[in-house]
């Protein structure tokens, strides 16, 4: 843990690269939160920008397919005023054979300072983060089954703007727990601000081996699980990371573990409903619910803009003063 903090923390204790919520302290993740607040009505205002990070180039390096999390990066890279390059990994020299450091090295050639990084494999943000230059900042867009942690901070951001204080809340996360780094990342992030209760729920061949030393308390049925909840977190089932067998079909799934109104009702009547996405409807989750009063699923990317733009001028040493207020021209 003291090494991820080290990689992550410059000799100030300032961000320098967003690897994973773990190691990091709660007045960190409350600064990202903090700064994600000064940024989230900049899509009120006629010029969508702020100059924080003007004259800076950040690249998108995404090795998986994505949607959201690549766009909102974009977005949030322009809205701070950066030169934004996104590398189409198939058709570049990695297609080729050229190795994973010379790419990158090409790249710091070019007068790059931050790196994006999307990758299959776990640990690979963090290797990239041990072999730039010290000038380049790496932030984790999602590596294997390890960490998302803008995914997490986004989420606690949405949380935080509908229930206020941490402390008295139960959050339930529940599905595929196994083998998301989404929910690794969550958890990491709901108990280091002191959520009240974290508890998972979903059958136990898709419950990590570790669960309990995360703190979490554990279930097994979404009638109990759920019930006097504030906030429901579904997950995708993550079929692309699967080894058969640990599901009988996904027709049984949502029987037992999808989210419909008559589940959410066991919840507080105030609960919120969350999803990072892409949402499988029938599977994890009913329209009903995806598109109900409760779901805050949509406002969950819009945040991901405003936490993002955070993260990027943390980790590039730019925090805004006066100059939030947007550009006149």
């Amino acid at each position: 843990m003291n090494t991820l903090k080290n990689l992550q923390l410059d000799a100030n204790g300032n961000l320098r690269h967003f690897l994973t919520i773990e190691g990091l302290q709660r007045q960190t993740l409350i600064d990202i939160l903090d700064l994600a607040e000064s940024f989230a009505n900049i899509k009120a205002q006629a010029v969508k920008k702020v100059p924080l990070l003007r004259g800076k180039t950040v690249v998108n390096l995404f090795f998986e397919n994505s949607t959201r999390t690549r766009t909102t990066f974009e977005l949030a890279a322009k809205r701070l005023s950066a030169d934004v390059l996104n590398i189409n990994i198939t058709t570049s020299a990695a297609s080729k054979g050229e190795s994973l450091l010379d790419m990158l090295h090409n790249l710091e050639a070019m007068h790059c300072d931050m790196f994006v990084v999307r990758h299959a494999d776990s640990g690979a943000a963090h290797f990239i983060a041990q072999n730039v230059a010290p000038h380049i900042s790496v932030i984790n867009a999602g590596d294997g089954q390890h960490a998302h942690p803008t995914q997490a901070m986004l989420d606690t951001f949405t949380i935080r703007r509908h229930k206020g204080d941490f402390g008295d809340l139960r959050v339930a996360i529940v599905g595929d727990i196994l083998h998301s780094r989404v929910a690794r990342s969550q958890i990491h992030a709901l108990t280091t601000l002191g959520v009240g209760e974290v508890r998972v729920i979903g059958p136990k061949t898709l419950l990590p081996m570790d669960h309990r030393s995360l703190g979490v308390h554990v279930f097994h049925d979404m009638e109990s699980g759920l019930a006097g909840v504030d906030v429901v977190i579904m997950l995708r089932l993550q079929r692309e990371r699967m080894e058969g067998g640990l599901l009988p079909s996904e027709h049984e799934f949502f029987q037992r573990y999808g989210l419909t109104e008559e589940k959410l009702s066991l919840a507080k009547p105030d609960a919120i409903v969350m999803h990072p996405g892409p949402i499988n409807r029938g599977v994890e989750i009913s329209s009903e619910v995806a598109d109900g009063p409760r779901s805050v699923i949509l406002e969950q990317v819009s945040n991901g803009i405003a936490i993002r733009m955070a993260v990027m001028a943390m980790a590039l040493g730019r925090q805004p003063g006066a100059e939030t207020g947007g550009e006149t021209s």
